[in-house]
């Protein structure tokens, strides 16, 4: 079967049916499946070939403990080196499947179903698996591919609509950052239409990877552009630091909303297209009002993993369909919420 993508000649990315596409994936061998309880409850005839391992829902689980329960509970089956690990569900469950099998005997291979948006569009797609540390976001992991990863828009007929609209964000982000075309899909169709029709689904999906694909192809371990993938995420991510109100996809909408606000204030965006991105998320249903104050937010940004040596490597849109990376202090950052 050929996939839709090839990230690096290393890791494939298939869309279509997940049933389908499996058999001829997997190896011959031995495969152990790590999952939470809502996917085996919704999704067990994907998951009933398999040696089955849960993990918790929820960020508070996207922790170095549980990637050491998981070691333990794979020593317990007596899972080798010829152990393959299959992750089927979100991006909590991807990043921990992943990571854990990064490291687990130095190393198992391991593939990926995604059965979120937010997972489809991004978190399982380019071999970044990491979890949180104190509450700062993905500050352990690994950049290690994925030799698959299985992206079925109709598995997503199951989320509810606010994990719907998570993933929608990153959607917006990746057309934000490269895809000009993608954002007038997304300003055409709007979330109704999307979340009910498969086919349209199924595009905006690919497009969305197509552009993660691209980027991780020119830079793997984020040296140089694949620092444009953090779109919304400098500020998304302190909020999640500073606040539970808002899940993943939530907190991106908003930063990505203040980084157009900052980057009309910095001259390299026009009003105009700050105007196309504020109101395509506003009309995918976000509330783009920070939940904490912007100044307490500033205060995280420095904390952030992409801060190296107290500079700041953030993301403005240049337009739609183009960003920029540039360094600044978390002070000349500030300035322009000032």
């Amino acid at each position: 079967m050929k996939p839709a993508f090839s990230v690096r000649g290393r890791s494939d990315v298939f869309i279509g049916p997940a049933a389908e596409i499996l058999p001829d994936v997997l190896p011959a061998g031995r495969v152990v499946a790590v999952s939470d309880a809502a996917v085996a409850e919704l999704h067990g005839r994907l998951l009933a070939p398999y040696e089955t391992l849960l993990v918790g829902r929820g960020e508070e689980h996207k922790t170095l403990r549980t990637v050491e329960t998981l070691c333990r509970r794979l020593i317990g089956l007596g899972a080798d080196r010829k152990t393959f690990i299959l992750g089927v569900g979100g991006g909590i469950v991807t990043d921990v499947a992943g990571f854990a099998a990064s490291i687990y005997m130095r190393g198992l291979p391991f593939g990926f179903v995604s059965t979120t948006l937010l997972g489809q569009v991004d978190a399982s797609v380019g071999g970044k698996n990491g979890v949180n540390v104190d509450g700062y976001k993905n500050m352990a992991g690994t950049f290690t591919q994925p030799r698959f990863v299985v992206c079925d828009p109709a598995l997503l007929r199951t989320l509810p609509e606010r994990e719907f609209r998570a993933g929608m964000a990153e959607a917006v982000k990746a057309a934000v950052i490269a895809d000009a075309e993608l954002f007038a899909r997304l300003e055409r169709l709007g979330f109704d239409a999307l979340r009910g029709d498969t086919a349209e689904l199924s595009a905006v999906v690919s497009a969305a990877v197509r552009v993660k694909a691209e980027i991780v192809e020119r830079d793997e371990y984020e040296a140089g552009d694949r620092r444009k993938l953090n779109l919304g995420h400098t500020l998304g991510h302190a909020i999640e630091k500073c606040s539970d109100a808002m899940n993943h996809g939530e907190a991106v909408a908003v930063g990505t909303a203040l980084a157009a606000d900052a980057a009309v204030r910095l001259g390299v965006l026009a009003p105009a297209d700050r105007d196309r991105i504020r109101g395509l998320l506003a009309r995918l249903g976000f509330d783009l009002t920070p939940p904490v104050p912007v100044t307490r937010l500033l205060q995280e940004v420095g904390k952030d993993k992409k801060s190296e040596e107290g500079v700041l490597r953030v993301v403005f849109p240049t337009g739609i369909g183009g960003c920029e990376v540039r360094p600044m202090t978390r002070d000349g950052f500030a300035a322009l919420f000032a």
